[in-house]
């Protein structure tokens, strides 16, 4: 698939202003800091279109990308497992995140992020679990893969693999600085539509 354009849509914090249109959408979830604006950014070929918050964790808001004038969209959903905002903040995230991942009618794909450095997270694994009882499509990308050797990469997949209870096929090794695993994924949502 080839990204010819793609532009900052809207943002929602609340559940009831979610986008509910026919227009496929894929969204990109993760722990706080795990890159999901730098992905967005490289698949789409434009730096700095999602912007990632200076501060971990205060990213509130739901922001919609469209992509290819309206052929798709990109869902950039807040980032979880980092504590700054406070645990009422946190609660209402955790709900906007749900209520989306629960009724979003044109949701085909959500790409669960995690970092190739660090072991998946109990927070990955309750995302994870999430994920596969309310039956969403989803595959798993491991992110900043440019800071790891060839060995120590195909050592990330195996434990990520193990730890999230999937096949290591399932995971796509990513770099937004190389943009290793960019064409897989953007062939998986030409497949997609």
């Amino acid at each position: 698939m080839k990204i010819i354009s793609a532009k900052y849509l809207t943002s929602v914090t609340q559940k009831e202003k979610l986008l509910t249109d026919e227009v496929s959408e894929f969204a990109f979830v993760g722990r706080s800091n795990v890159g999901k604006s730098s992905i967005i950014n490289n698949l789409v070929g434009i730096k700095g279109l999602a912007k990632a918050s200076s501060t971990p964790g205060l990213t509130k808001m739901i922001n919609y990308f469209e992509v290819n004038g309206g052929q798709l969209r990109f869902v950039d959903l807040p980032g979880y497992g980092y504590h700054k905002a406070g645990k009422k903040s946190e609660k209402m995230w955790a709900e906007l995140i749900e209520q989306y991942l629960l009724h979003s009618e044109q949701l085909k794909t959500v790409f669960m992020l995690v970092d190739c450095r660090i072991v998946p997270t109990e927070d990955d694994l309750i995302m994870r679990d999430f994920l596969v009882q309310t039956g969403r499509n989803f595959m798993i990308i491991a992110t900043k893969c440019d800071k790891l050797s060839q060995q120590k990469q195909r050592l990330s997949k195996k434990q990520i693999a193990d730890r999230l209870k999937v096949r290591q096929e399932a995971i796509v090794m990513h770099s937004s600085q190389t943009s290793q695993g960019k064409e897989q994924i953007l062939t998986y949502i030409e497949n997609c539509l």
